[in-house]
């Protein structure tokens, strides 16, 4: 698993964990979980600067 802080330390923010199966975005009861191949299509998506 690897997590990415999307903020500065000691702040509160969002967190991206990356398991082998899924991506976990958000923090605390307010998480979106996306498939492996979801991830990848948002991941596309934003490096083409379609959203």
């Amino acid at each position: 698993m690897k997590i990415v802080k999307l903020c500065r330390e000691g702040s509160c923010c969002p967190a991206v964990s990356v398991f082998q199966d899924r991506v976990e975005i958000g923090e605390d009861a307010n998480t979106c979980v996306l498939t492996a191949d979801e991830f990848q299509i948002l991941k596309e998506k934003i490096l083409s600067k379609e959203i």
